[in-house]
């Protein structure tokens, strides 16, 4: 019989082992796990340097510029052709445009033409007119392209015309002198070849809508097209004083009239100068400030909108941002009560206190100035009560602590824990305002503050 003990199977038993590599990560993950849990149950304080600076506020606008422009408009039908650049300035009886009835002087001109050759001085006035276009071109103003192409076109045909004009015997054999008219300036002033209806408009007649450029025509002026009797031809500027008119609030309308004259920016070309300051409130309530200028007319003869940035005083101190900014209360104890004693020979005042038997006593309570008035201290309220009587050293006079009053300020982090520091605000924006810097009980540049109030309470500890 065979033996049953041979048929016994025994499972074998592997030894345990540590894996030392799933131990790692395990301790990983609970660390990393644990962090995320602190990170999102902390109170999370971030400090701010405290800098020198200014203020940086918006003051570029959109402009109307008002001249004093006269229109002149065409005697008699006929083709146009001028032989006066744009923004050129004539005197009175310089040849300006020809009238011509038949339409063949252009012929005559364009042939003329072909044999003119230009000087090294013409080459370089034509050289100025395109770096200038050149530098301060601006995509968004797109239009301003056919400007360009307006002017160069009549500073060409004004040479040409220039030199085909010394010979006027030339003209005359043509048999085209009875036909053409020779039209002369009628006044002194500086040559537009544009009309766009804004000509007689006045500082009491500014709308809102006048400052729309998508409604906003202007008809330019070109040569060898033909005109009607009566149809405009060219306007002139007489005047070397003109204006620009923008668009504010009543803030910012007031301020600039308390200052009466505006340094101004034209960003066209980045050249500055000052305007007289004036304003117009209309019937809806629409505020308008004109300012008035005694040069630079004649560079922006042909803009109706420029672009201007007014050049003001911004306070410098220290810059801070908003969110940092805390108003906290203290109580309010006249310079007569606080005197100086203690271990630290310290601030403070003498509080009324009682013995064990009953009778009245002082202790000394120091205890940190905050800020001041003329006749008063700001303290502490943090080892002070409502209703606790203070003793003027001098005359044994007491006082019981009632008045309080709030300070502004942030809280100075340079010591470790929140300090409150008095702050004396100069200016300010929606971010950041500007303290005024060096003060007895406030702020220093490079001092480290809390940057979100907020999350901060009164000598909490921060490291």
């Amino acid at each position: 019989m065979e033996d049953n003990r041979n048929n016994k199977i025994v499972k074998y038993r592997r030894p345990f082992r540590i894996n030392i590599g799933m131990v790692i990560f395990a301790v990983i993950f609970v660390y990393i796990v644990i962090c995320v849990f602190m990170y999102f149950t902390q109170k999370h304080i971030e400090g701010h340097q405290v800098k020198m600076g200014s203020l940086s506020s918006n003051n570029i606008y959109k402009g109307i510029a008002l001249r004093d422009e006269e229109i002149v408009n065409a005697q008699k039908a006929g083709y146009v052709n001028y032989y006066a650049r744009e923004g050129e300035r004539v005197g009175v009886g310089n040849l300006v445009y020809t009238l011509d009835e038949s339409g063949r002087l252009a012929d005559y001109i364009n042939t003329e033409t072909d044999s003119t050759t230009l000087t090294g001085r013409d080459l370089n006035e034509l050289r100025t007119e395109i770096l200038g276009f050149k530098n301060s071109f601006d995509p968004e103003y797109f239009s301003s392209v056919y400007d360009f192409k307006y002017n160069v076109k009549g500073t060409v045909l004004k040479l040409a015309n220039a030199n085909i004009l010394e010979n006027v015997d030339k003209i005359n054999s043509s048999g085209l002198s009875e036909l053409i008219s020779f039209c002369n300036a009628p006044s002194t002033g500086i040559l537009i070849y544009s009309v766009d209806g804004y000509e007689e408009l006045t500082l009491e007649q500014f709308t809102a809508d006048l400052f729309d450029t998508k409604t906003y025509e202007k008809t330019q002026l070109i040569s060898n097209e033909l005109v009607e009797a009566g149809q405009p031809v060219y306007k002139i500027s007489t005047n070397e004083d003109w204006s620009i008119v923008i668009q504010t609030d009543r803030e910012k309308a007031d301020e600039l009239l308390d200052k009466e004259f505006v340094e101004v920016k034209f960003l066209k070309n980045q050249e500055t100068s000052w305007g007289e300051v004036s304003s117009y409130t209309n019937v809806d309530g629409d505020i308008f400030v004109k300012l008035t200028f005694t040069n630079s007319m004649v560079t922006f003869c042909t803009d109706r909108f420029i672009d201007i940035e007014l050049i003001l005083e911004d306070e410098t101190g220290l810059k801070i941002p908003n969110s940092a900014i805390v108003e906290k209360e203290f109580f309010i104890v006249p310079k007569e009560y606080v005197t100086q004693g203690g271990n630290n020979y310290g601030y403070g005042v003498m509080r009324e206190a009682y013995n064990e038997d009953g009778t009245a006593t002082t202790e000394f309570i120091e205890t940190t100035i905050y800020g001041e008035t003329e006749r008063e201290y700001y303290l502490d309220d943090m080892v002070l009560r409502v209703g606790d009587y203070i003793v003027m050293t001098e005359t044994g006079e007491k006082e019981a602590l009632s008045k309080r009053g709030s300070l502004t300020g942030v809280y100075n982090i340079n010591k470790g824990y929140a300090d409150f520091k008095q702050i004396d605000i100069l200016g300010q924006n929606e971010e950041y305002s500007i303290v005024k810097s060096n003060t007895q009980y406030g702020l220093n540049v490079y001092d480290y503050i809390v940057l979100d109030a907020a999350t901060v309470v009164d000598d909490e500890f921060i490291y």
